[in-house]
């Protein structure tokens, strides 16, 4: 598969990574749209939201655990911050692995556009 995510979370291309386990990889984000900007991905490929499995669902929410604990470290809990999971080409999925962008730092608008 050639899947940029995979290859990351594999340690294939190189990336300033935050977190990992055994589950899930996090890690800055190449292009931030805030001054804090991390994505958290789990290692299995799974192609999006769309595709997750009744089997998989755990994953959920051990990301969701993982982004607040980071984000507690970061100590952008008090003031706030986001989470964005795209899913498809009009929910602005660029890459086909599921993925949860965490942006923080920033005053972020609403609608996002």
């Amino acid at each position: 598969m050639d899947c940029v995510f995979c290859k990351i979370a594999k340690g294939e291309i190189p990336s300033e990574i935050i977190y990992e386990d055994d589950k899930v990889i996090a890690f800055k984000d190449q292009d931030p749209q805030a001054p804090i900007h991390f994505l958290v991905i789990p290692k299995k490929h799974i192609d999006s939201n769309d595709t997750l499995t009744d089997e998989d669902s755990f994953l959920i929410s051990h990301i969701f655990t993982v982004i607040r604990d980071i984000c507690r470290k970061l100590k952008v809990n008090q003031d706030g911050y986001r989470i964005v999971n795209n899913v498809g080409e009009d929910g602005g999925q660029t890459v086909k692995h599921m993925h949860f962008h965490v942006l923080a730092k920033r005053s972020l608008n609403w609608p996002p556009g």
